[in-house]
């Protein structure tokens, strides 16, 4: 319990240092921060402020990884070209470091180095705050296609168990968590504690308006939040 109440106070921490500056998000580093005090499980990564520890944040991630530009004032990092995946050398990354810098001119932030994230299988979960219901956890399937497809379910937090497991069978996608084509089935109990937890913080801090984790993919059984980001008031 002590733990507990220590990591919900980093979070508390995170977006209060945030809301102080006036800031309406957290950039994608401080959201998964959020997320992991929360226990949600997150990519490995180091976020660089300058070059020097570059070298070293590519050794302890290990090749391939993924580079992006984080700033809170950089909510679509694919359509301003701030992503570079599968890198596999310094030497690349070096290359994606140099450039994503100069594409993140006049916003303040910095480089974030990444683990590579494998897996066929993408999802989306968040929540939003409804005026009328308070906040609202989202499950469905994620990608570049969420919002085409819609294919989305949504419970009022707090969650139990059974609403989370609700969740996943109703998206009409729901065999994408099945065992298939050579696929591992995906760990719905770690699915469910998820979903839980997005629904703590919606209920545990009210300057969070939305939360969006967009992919959480299947590495194997195993959901990971790749990308994530936080709406504050």
């Amino acid at each position: 319990m002590e733990g507990e109440r220590m990591k919900n106070d980093k979070a508390a921490r995170i977006i209060e240092k945030a809301v102080k500056k006036g800031r309406k998000a957290l950039s994608e580093y401080e959201s998964k921060q959020l997320l992991a005090a929360y226990g949600i499980p997150i990519t490995k990564e180091i976020l660089l402020k300058d070059k020097d520890g570059l070298a070293r944040a590519t050794e302890r991630i290990g090749f391939p990884l993924v580079m992006k530009g984080c700033s809170a004032d950089i909510a679509h990092k694919t359509e301003k070209g701030l992503i570079y995946v599968d890198i596999r050398t310094v030497s690349e990354a070096k290359k994606a470091y140099r450039e994503i810098m100069a594409g993140m001119e006049g916003f303040e932030g910095g480089v974030l180095v990444q683990e590579m994230v494998k897996g066929r299988r993408e999802l989306v979960m968040g929540l939003t705050r409804d005026p009328q219901f308070g906040p609202c956890v989202m499950f469905g399937l994620g990608g570049i296609f969420t919002e085409i497809l819609r294919d989305v379910s949504f419970r009022r937090a707090p969650l139990e168990d059974y609403d989370a497991r609700e969740m996943m069978k109703e998206i009409k996608g729901h065999k994408i968590l099945d065992a298939v084509r050579g696929m591992e089935a995906a760990d719905e109990k770690r699915l469910t504690e998820m979903l839980i937890s997005i629904g703590r913080i919606g209920l545990e801090n009210p300057d969070v308006m939305e939360i969006d984790l967009n992919p959480v993919i299947l590495s194997g059984a195993r959901p990971v939040v790749v990308d994530a980001l936080v709406v504050l008031k």
